[in-house]
């Protein structure tokens, strides 16, 4: 396969031609967060927390889902990218339950960690009404807690492509 050549953070690496952003990087050990990527299940840049800053391109681009040119220069780090994000982190947080010291997966929250990551740390930013969902446990294999969705999409991407032939599981 053709590899080709981009910066990333000012440095030169190769990556095969038609990876996305967000692959060239791992590739290249350099860290881009996500909340709701995983490969070849959920790849649609709903979290908006993949933003990098392509040169030439005037709005963050989700590295997830874009994918990169010959010659390419992306940022991974600039204030804008981080503050894009924190934004984003906010904003989820915004209709999150917010119970972490509760939650039985505090100290093992992809969102807990991100957000200490990025310095959110009052949650009351964005205060506001919230809808309250009941608990589902109708399903065996899954308990669900509306409440706490983050319109990743993951659960529903894996019920349609990994238990397609389970289809009453995710109903």
């Amino acid at each position: 396969m053709k590899e080709v050549t981009i910066k990333i953070n000012g440095k030169t690496y190769t990556a095969p031609e038609g990876s996305t952003i967000l692959e060239a990087a791992r590739l290249n050990n350099i860290d881009i967060p996500t909340l709701c990527f995983l490969k070849e299940i959920n790849e649609i840049g709903a979290c908006r927390i993949c933003l990098t800053e392509v040169e030439g391109v005037n709005n963050l681009v989700t590295s997830c889902v874009y994918p990169i040119t010959e010659g390419m220069s992306i940022k991974t780090n600039s204030d804008r990218v981080f503050k894009s994000r924190k934004t984003n982190l906010e904003l989820i947080l915004s209709t999150h339950e917010r119970k972490c010291l509760s939650c039985i997966r505090n100290g093992n929250c992809e969102l807990q960690k991100l957000c200490k990551e990025f310095n959110v740390d009052d949650e009351d930013y964005y205060n506001g009404e919230n809808c309250e969902y009941e608990f589902d446990d109708s399903s065996v294999h899954m308990y669900r807690n509306n409440n706490k969705c983050i319109l990743c999409r993951r659960c529903i991407s894996v019920c349609k492509k990994i238990t397609s032939s389970r289809r009453h599981w995710c109903q």
